[in-house]
């Protein structure tokens, strides 16, 4: 008897401390949320989270506020993320910084695993090559033959270090044995204005961003990324195509919150990210885009920032970047 009774008390005690947590996931979200961007407008990933924040405004009942903090290869944002109230209000758009930022910083604020818990990847997409309407270059061979005879003289714009548009093309430097000179900015908006403007020579970004410029002929777009053409712009080769065989580098995001989010608040966040991801506003966008929409478990989009890590890691030591 007292063993039962014993036994009943426990049980109590048990649902009493879950039923509060579970009544929290069930009543959340309550108030607006904030996603965090670690770059500035007009880029990919602004343009990305805009469109899902509106999405999952019109989802779950709250205003999704979309907050930039671009700079320092998204170092920023993701320190201001891993200081945020683990109360699943906060979260944050991780792009592929956070698997070249090792390998990139000698010390960071912030690691991946211990202080964030991934929620969903996102995107896949790929990126252009493009060049100054001014340059008089009209594919990549004659991109390259310029460029080495002139080495050291041409320059390329990112929107940072260790971004996929900066190792886009270091990876065609290598492939090419060119001297092309890196001029990081904190977002692609302002490396495309001075791309416009004659002021830098080239610039391989991601599709999103460079779309709209290249269909109204103020950029000149050459190839894409991928090792397959783009649906989107058909007529662009592939580098791989176009004389570097085997070039491929493709960027990808996802979201995550601070350590500490409750589980079940991030499986409602995932829920709600990968019905955003089947809607057809999203989907439209993000094809429109040349991208593709991924979805799955944080465990997937953990693993794939695991592999992500270890492969841009082996491709910065490859070209020779040093740790800052």
């Amino acid at each position: 008897m007292i063993r039962h009774t014993l036994r009943l008390a426990i049980v109590a005690v048990a649902t009493a401390l879950f039923v509060p947590a579970f009544a929290s996931a069930q009543a959340y979200p309550s108030r607006p949320l904030r996603l965090l961007v670690p770059s500035a407008p007009g880029g990919s990933p602004d343009i990305n989270a805009r469109e899902l924040a509106n999405e999952l405004s019109r989802q779950m009942g709250q205003q999704v506020v979309v907050e930039n903090r671009p700079g320092a290869s998204g170092i920023i944002g993701y320190e201001l993320l891993m200081r945020a109230t683990p109360d699943g209000y906060t979260f944050a758009y991780i792009s592929n910084f956070i698997a070249t930022n090792p390998s990139l910083y000698a010390k960071l604020p912030y690691d991946f695993f211990r202080d964030f818990r991934p929620v969903i990847r996102y995107f896949s997409g790929l990126n252009v090559l493009t060049v100054s309407p001014m340059l008089p270059v009209r594919s990549v061979k004659e991109l390259v033959e310029r460029a080495r005879a002139n080495p050291g003289k041409m320059t390329f714009g990112s929107s940072g270090i260790g971004a996929t548009p900066h190792l886009s093309m270091e990876l065609f430097k290598s492939m090419t044995g060119t001297s092309i000179v890196h001029v990081p900015y904190k977002g692609t908006q302002m490396a495309v204005a001075d791309l416009i403007g004659g002021q830098i020579d080239i610039q391989c970004d991601n599709l999103a961003s460079m779309l709209p410029l290249v269909r109204s002929a103020r950029v000149r777009a050459l190839a894409v990324t991928s090792l397959k053409r783009s649906a989107v712009v058909p007529e662009l080769p592939t580098l791989d195509e176009a004389g570097l065989p085997g070039y491929e580098l493709t960027g990808w995001s996802g979201f995550a919150v601070p350590a500490g989010v409750s589980r079940e608040i991030i499986l409602r966040l995932n829920a709600e990210i990968n019905k955003a991801l089947a809607s057809p506003i999203v989907i439209k966008g993000i094809t429109s885009r040349g991208g593709t929409g991924v979805g799955g478990t944080p465990e997937q989009f953990a693993e794939h920032v695991r592999r992500e890590t270890d492969r841009l890691g082996k491709l910065i030591r490859t070209v020779g970047i040093k740790p800052q």
